[in-house]
């Protein structure tokens, strides 16, 4: 046993370099290939898939790495080369021969595309985040941004849409993102007027991100309304769009359609996203307050999802049992986590409704009981609790949130017996409401069906394409001497 450790101990040292898989600055160099290829070839999906590649070596990147492959990839000594090199640390010099050594030996070619060269800003602007070397990130974004407004490719799109994202969030790290809201609307003109849907989707997602920020909401919404429609290029987009839309929605009191955007978001969310769906979790379950509704226990238990959705928890059950000052207690225990979510203010919205919610069980339950009592119950801390609880219980009855009549000269309030609700249309509204869901998630599947290009059709040949086009020629006369006729 003693003579097979050293046996595995030995070769080690001599074959570290050799024995292992390709190394990171290979992959790079097959992500840059596959770019190139993609250039050519104007398949876009193969760019897309070198920038999934990409966020998947995120972590093993090193500045010998990435110095290596700005050598592979741009041109020695010209101005972008210089510029970029200029952001990555020399430390690593050790490692960085090693890794320029072998690069030399595969004798890479130069390339003078754009998309490798807006690549490589990328690239460098994802290391500068990581290394939460902010200020410089923010250099190197500007510096890419400048560039991307001389190029005009539809090749670069999907480069373009990553480089915005990262230029905005390198901004938002150091808290100045108002200092580019300016530059956001203007490079949404030019992706406007050049046809770039997706840059237009990311670009607008960032402006509304903006103003959220700093809860601009009417100006959100007018951006939002005046902005161009089309369909959605990218699903992580259109669900960033669905939650900002949802918590415009929220602060407008247009609750119904936030919900349906909010939920709609956390269901098209990959499952990796797990912070984003969080958050939609979170302003849906709010929504679902504010309209009445209670939200089911399992809304609290999805995987990954209970520490952080407890204090809503809390703050449900208080709603849901009517208990005001159980309420109270939920929202200054779990303030600060309210106000770093940013849902302070819906909060406080819910108070009426957890007196309406107590004054409907209080209605339930007893047929005839005095105004002091509902006060009681409902533990209404004011002057003069009595007057206060007469002209709540007359303002839910007026809503209809509960059906009973008020005695003025006796102080009481009196229910009424509660009736069938299969007489109603209430079952037939949630069931036409279902209907409605299950057919637009059938179109939403039947719009993404996504067929490969016919690769395989056999190419016209010059015999066919000149029958063809005598045929349309003939047609033609044909028709235009019918139209003659008729004049």
């Amino acid at each position: 046993m003693p003579g097979d450790v050293e046996m595995k101990e030995q070769p080690a040292p001599s074959n570290s370099v050799t024995s292992t898989g390709p190394s990171t600055l290979q992959h790079l160099k097959e992500i840059a290939s596959l770019i190139e290829t993609g250039t050519y070839a104007r398949e876009i999906r193969r760019i897309v898939r070198a920038v999934r590649l990409t966020i998947a070596l995120r972590k093993k990147l090193t500045a010998s790495v990435i110095s290596a492959f700005l050598t592979y990839a741009l041109t020695h000594g010209s101005e972008v080369h210089t510029r970029l090199s200029s952001y990555i640390p020399k430390d690593d010099e050790h490692e960085m021969e090693v890794d320029t050594a072998t690069s030399a030996v595969q004798s890479p070619a130069k390339h003078s595309l754009p998309e490798l060269e807006i690549y490589s800003y990328l690239l460098v602007l994802i290391f500068l985040i990581d290394q939460k070397r902010y200020n410089e990130a923010k250099v190197c974004a500007s510096a890419g941004i400048a560039r991307l407004k001389n190029l005009n490719r539809r090749t670069l799109d999907v480069l373009t849409s990553r480089l915005y994202f990262y230029y905005s969030l390198s901004y938002e790290l150091t808290s100045d993102l108002a200092e580019i809201r300016g530059n956001l609307l203007a490079l949404h003109r030019i992706a406007t007027l050049r046809h770039d849907e997706l840059g237009q989707e990311t670009l607008l997602n960032l402006l509304l991100r903006n103003y959220l920020h700093y809860n601009l909401y009417d100006q959100a919404e007018k951006l939002r309304s005046k902005a161009p429609r089309f369909e959605a290029h990218s699903n992580q987009q259109f669900c960033r769009y669905l939650f900002y839309l949802g918590k415009i929605r929220t602060i407008q009191l247009e609750y119904t359609d936030a919900k349906e955007s909010l939920l709609q978001a956390a269901r098209k969310a990959p499952i990796a996203a797990l912070g984003f769906r969080i958050q939609c979790t979170k302003w849906a379950v709010i929504v679902r307050l504010l309209l009445g509704e209670i939200p089911e226990r399992t809304v609290f238990m999805q995987k990954g999802m209970e520490k952080a959705l407890r204090p809503y928890f809390e703050l449900t059950n208080a709603v849901r049992i009517g208990d005001l000052e159980l309420f109270r207690t939920v929202a200054e225990k779990f303030s600060s986590t309210f106000s770093s979510d940013r849902t302070n203010n819906l909060i406080v919205r819910l108070r009426h409704n957890v007196i309406r919610t107590g004054l409907r069980n209080i209605s339930i339950s007893y047929s005839r009981i005095s105004l002091a009592d509902v006060a009681k119950k409902l533990r209404l801390d004011s002057a003069n609790p009595v007057a206060d609880a007469e002209s709540i219980v007359a303002k839910a009855i007026r809503d209809g949130a509960i059906d009973a009549t008020l005695d003025h000269a006796n102080g009481w309030m009196v229910s009424k017996e509660t009736g069938d609700i299969y007489s109603t249309n209430e079952p037939q509204i949630a069931f036409n409401s279902r209907i409605a869901f299950c057919l637009n998630m059938h179109n939403e599947a039947v719009r993404a069906l996504r067929y490969p290009p016919n690769s395989n059709k056999e190419k016209e040949s010059a015999e066919k394409r000149r029958e063809r086009q005598q045929q349309e020629q003939e047609l033609a006369k044909h028709i235009a001497e019918e139209d003659d006729d008729e004049f």
